[in-house]
């Protein structure tokens, strides 16, 4: 017997709460634009906020999302500097997770 992957929430929010789910989809399209922030820079700050959370995977795809905005691995490796100052080891090695290799 194979024990199933997680399930993304994303996926549950769209079966059982659809409208919820358009919603919550809108209001993030319109916050990730380029506005006064770029969205490279507000995905490194999406990415350095998983980190301070514990988000191990959504560091992981928020890295690769902030890759193809264009995001250097200089820039990934100064927003990981900064998830360390802010919170210590637990943010660092969170964090790290950027660098991991894709399935």
């Amino acid at each position: 017997m194979t024990t199933p992957g997680p399930v993304n929430w994303q996926t549950i929010l769209e079966k059982q709460a659809p409208e919820l789910q358009k919603q919550i989809t809108s209001l993030r399209e319109s916050v990730q634009k380029d506005g006064a922030l770029s969205a490279k820079t507000k995905t490194l700050m999406m990415m350095l906020c998983d980190a301070l959370l514990g988000h191990a995977d959504g560091v992981a795809n928020i890295a690769r999302r902030a890759r193809t905005l264009g995001a250097s691995e200089g820039e990934i490796a100064e927003t990981l500097a900064v998830a360390f100052m802010m919170g210590g080891m637990p943010g660092l090695v969170t964090g790290a997770n950027a660098f991991r290799e894709q399935a």
